[in-house]
């Protein structure tokens, strides 16, 4: 990831009197938004929080250490935070009031941070100060896969005109590559996007790898997971490898997953940090059948733990799994098991990807995703308050100054 912030030039005019030479240029950041507020469906202590509220979590906690003033808008059940924590309303009613809630409970900020993650809360038709969009992933595909024809068709629409015509003079802050190929898809112009990747936790000590195969399977138990093709492929792997498949995560789908699990399959529900990194130590491999991701988090956290990762080939997880070195990307179930037996009998390649994965998650930690977010957040800011910038030629991924003491200093 790159990690120059370019400066920006501002020549000093000559001055009246007789001097000489002239002032060299000089060369200042952009200024920090200090009144930080992001707009998000969940608080992280919501039992339906995953990947998104995390990274909200992450950069909200980040941002108020490095000084800023930080509060959360969301709807449901709210946690108290080190920053502020504000609930709107019940989990879909709370998209209508986040206008109102903003104004009565919030007052104003000097960012609005929409985290669209399919439901937009069309903040620029309300709000008039800067704003940025943060997006996960665009549903495309979702929508068809949690709500019947005519409601994910109006789904589509929703999100595909929020992104690309309502965000038109917004910044898009998308967590992949692939997330933001999507996006230009959507007809976001290109110049628009900035990509900020997500980060982990420095993992600690590892615990011993298990004696006996045991595979893991983590996230919320939702359909585009698909926890159900990973079972049925567990009847064709069982006689092969035998071992255990741990699945941690809970959701809609539980009930019907637990009726449909065969031998050798745990489900245990949601577990404490302790105890995921213990699994994640345990685990000869992570198994991720996701239809869609963001980006797939859980695969740098297994990465962490030098366990290497089996994915589909799809949006998200082509950009945390890198195909052959730090696990296997499969472009069809047939082809996701024969990777998972190949990979369960051979030790030497287990461990050879997961050395490699251990090094690529590495460069991916929370300090450096803050630092990214919050040079977009500056140069967000900026773009309101001024002309835009010059269009660039190329996609660009936001610059990763150095978090120092001096970079901490509000402007």
């Amino acid at each position: 990831m790159p990690q120059h912030v370019p400066p920006t030039l501002h020549a000093v005019p000559p001055l009246r009197a007789l001097r000489s030479p002239e002032p060299p240029e000089t060369h200042e950041p952009p200024s920090h938004p200090r009144r930080i507020v992001f707009l998000s469906r969940r608080d992280l202590g919501n039992p339906a929080a995953g990947g998104s509220e995390l990274l909200v979590d992450r950069l909200a906690d980040g941002l108020t250490t490095l000084g800023h003033q930080v509060t959360l808008l969301c709807g449901g059940p709210a946690a108290y935070r080190n920053y502020r924590v504000v609930s709107a309303g019940g989990d879909l009613g709370h998209f209508l009031r986040a206008p109102s809630a903003f104004t009565r409970q919030v007052g104003g900020c000097d960012l609005l941070v929409e985290v669209c993650n399919g439901l937009p809360y069309l903040t620029p038709l309300w709000h008039r100060g800067p704003t940025l969009c943060l997006v996960n992933h665009v549903h495309t595909e979702l929508w068809g896969m949690r709500f019947p024809g005519p409601a994910a068709g109006i789904g589509r629409r929703l999100e595909h005109w929020a992104l690309s015509a309502a965000q038109r003079d917004n910044l898009l802050v998308a967590v992949s590559a692939s997330t933001a190929n999507a996006l230009g898809e959507l007809g976001v112009d290109r110049d628009r996007i900035r990509v900020v990747h997500n980060g982990v936790e420095d993992p600690g000590v590892p615990a011993p790898r298990s004696a006996e195969p045991v595979f893991l399977a983590m996230g919320r138990l939702v359909e585009y997971k698909r926890i159900d093709l990973l079972l049925r492929l567990w009847e064709r792997v069982r006689p092969v490898t035998g071992g255990r498949l741990v699945i941690v995560g809970d959701g809609p789908e539980r009930g019907r997953l637990e009726a449909m699990a065969g031998p050798g399959v745990v489900f245990k529900g949601y577990v404490s940090e302790a105890e995921k990194h213990q699994l994640l130590c345990e685990s000869w491999l992570l198994l991720h059948p996701s239809a869609v991701e963001g980006w797939g988090l859980v695969v740098t956290e297994a990465a962490t733990r030098a366990t290497p990762s089996i994915g589909f080939d799809v949006p998200g997880l082509r950009d945390s799994i890198e195909d052959g070195v730090t696990g296997v990307l499969a472009r069809g179930e047939s082809s996701f098991a024969a990777a998972w037996c190949a990979l369960s009998l051979s030790r030497e390649r287990r461990e050879t990807m997961g050395r490699a994965a251990a090094a690529r998650a590495e460069a991916y930690r929370w300090s450096s995703t803050v630092a990214q977010f919050r040079a977009v957040a500056a140069e967000a800011a900026a773009r309101h308050a001024g002309p835009p910038a010059p269009r660039p030629t190329a996609l660009r991924s936001a610059p990763a100054p150095a978090v120092t003491a001096e970079a901490a200093t509000l402007r």
